[in-house]
């Protein structure tokens, strides 16, 4: 009698481990699905900011290429003019213009703005009131063709011009080199060097 209630505990013991381990496996299998749907729902977050994130540095970009480009060509523009003015004047032969600035050239795009302010009154249970004003500001830089629309450009300032050129060596054609530069320039004559090339 008592070896039929052990066998019988076992039994019972054995078909209950067999029924917790199915439970188990269903938990871990439910666990698993639920991981990976949290999985892809997050990767999917994440790409829908990403692409905006794009898109702005992608503007941005547009931005500093478009500064950088005008820029060198206006910086290079007044030096390659300022040389050949100089080497026209009498007595000049060859020349070379340096002329440092400052600052960097401003470029004020166009901007589209989104301006939002809502106001809400609350009064609570004991009868106090309150005003919660909300003011919202979105601003985009307007674009066109993937090239930044601009409102206006700022020049740089020029900080002064250092001229190397043939003849400076006389007192005449040098004044008459700094009094040019000075002329195209606005700069003050302390802020333009000018030396005898070799």
């Amino acid at each position: 009698m008592f070896k039929e209630k052990v066998e019988n505990l076992k039994k019972s013991l054995i078909k209950s481990e067999k029924n917790d381990n199915k439970k188990n496996i269903e938990n871990l299998v439910v666990l698993a699905i639920v991981l990976i749907v949290t999985i892809i729902a997050i990767n999917y977050i994440w790409k829908g900011g990403n692409k905006k994130n794009k898109s702005d540095s992608n503007k941005m970009l547009a931005e500093a290429n478009i500064i950088e480009e005008t820029e060198t060509i206006s910086n290079n523009d007044l030096e390659q003019k300022l040389k050949k003015i100089l080497s026209n004047i009498s007595g000049v032969g060859e020349v070379e213009v340096l002329i440092t600035y400052s600052q960097t050239s401003v470029i004020n795009p166009v901007y589209n703005e989104d301006l939002g302010e809502s106001i809400t009154e609350e009064e609570d249970t004991s009868g106090g009131k309150r005003t919660i004003s909300t003011t919202n500001n979105k601003k985009e830089v307007v674009c066109s063709d993937n090239k930044v629309i601009t409102q206006s450009v700022t020049s740089p300032q020029i900080q002064g011009a250092v001229i190397i050129a043939k003849g400076a060596s006389d007192v005449n054609v040098k004044t008459n080199i700094i009094q040019a530069v000075e002329a195209a320039t606005g700069l003050s004559t302390y802020k333009i060097q000018v030396f005898e090339m070799n």
